[in-house]
């Protein structure tokens, strides 16, 4: 974040920056030497930009590991199991159809039950496929997603004025400033905070259902609190920044990796890695063709796709 708020296309000397940094702390005067437009750069323009990057990718990260802890799969992640095209399918639908303030307070709503929706739609057609198949789960969620991208799509023809909007959106943005960051903050505590409170439950769900519910435990009540606050996750983040793809699924990875398959360890740290990741794929996306700026989508996409790959062959295996 700290690298993020010095590198930018505007050269703005790291030391005034760090002096500026030090006069907006409470208390603390010092003179950064910056001229007025370049504090409203820094204030109004990256720190917000950082704020939502950091945001978005913490949501979308501790979202992915609770999806793949409800249900004990490793390819389980918001894009995958429908979560995240459900959301796009209700927003886009807000968009086109409301106008003004009417969609911008609609966009949340919309998504969350459009996550919601996505998700249970993957989920019973796994369930009427086969069960107990990680191939099975995550092809009924491309299905879903690939049916209500098309009915996206549909909808994008009827309003051919509002395209390159719902394009932006699409591609994926975290420069909404700080009315996004005040928008998607409610429902990021909400979400989060019942994740956490759940690691340990999905602990115990891990060994099994029937070894969970002879220890007591209320299955169902678990994956479904999880599996709404994991989808409200997905939403506010969707809503306030578009479709980015594929944090879901190589930060809880890599997590796993370096500290173990716990999640009273792995969403706390998913949430840190996936800020932490996100703000960096925003730092490329804004500064590798600088003054142009790339869709922070293609740059987690470059990331994401050939990881998604390495983790199916080892899934694979395991299965084998």
């Amino acid at each position: 974040m700290l690298a993020a708020l010095l590198i930018g296309a505007a050269d703005i000397a790291p030391g005034k920056v760090a002096l500026q940094l030090l006069d907006w702390l409470p208390f603390v005067s010092a003179d950064s030497g910056l001229a007025p437009v370049e504090q409203g750069l820094l204030w109004e323009i990256r720190l917000p930009r950082i704020l939502l990057a950091a945001i978005v990718g913490g949501l979308l990260a501790a979202a992915g590991a609770a999806y793949q802890g409800v249900f004990r799969n490793p390819l389980a992640d918001p894009y995958l199991l429908g979560a995240a095209a459900g959301a796009g399918l209700t927003t886009t639908t807000a968009i086109v159809f409301m106008k003004g303030e009417d969609s911008a307070l609609l966009i949340p709503v919309a998504a969350f039950a459009g996550a919601i929706g996505g998700v249970l739609l993957a989920y019973a057609l796994g369930n009427v496929a086969g069960r107990g198949g990680t191939a099975t789960l995550v092809l009924a969620g491309v299905a879903v997603s690939s049916f209500l991208t098309a009915v996206q799509t549909f909808l994008q023809q009827l309003r051919v004025e509002e395209l390159q909007r719902i394009y932006a959106w699409i591609l994926g943005d975290v420069g909404g400033g700080w009315s996004q960051v005040k928008l998607v903050i409610p429902y990021a505590v909400i979400s989060v905070t019942v994740m956490l409170l759940h690691g340990r439950l999905l602990d115990v769900l891990s060994v099994g259902d029937d070894e969970a519910v002879s220890l007591g435990l209320n299955v169902v009540r678990v994956r479904l609190v999880v599996l709404l606050a994991a989808s409200l996750a997905t939403a506010a983040a969707v809503a306030v920044s578009g479709l980015i793809g594929f944090v879901g699924i190589v930060v809880p990875h890599v997590v796993r990796r370096l500290a173990g398959g716990s999640y009273r360890i792995v969403l706390p740290l998913s949430l840190v890695g996936g800020a932490a990741f996100l703000v960096l794929a925003d730092l490329i996306a804004r500064t590798v063709l600088a003054p142009a700026e790339l869709p922070i989508g293609v740059v987690t996409a470059f990331v994401g796709a050939p990881f998604f790959v390495v983790v199916l062959r080892m899934t694979r295996r395991v299965e084998t």
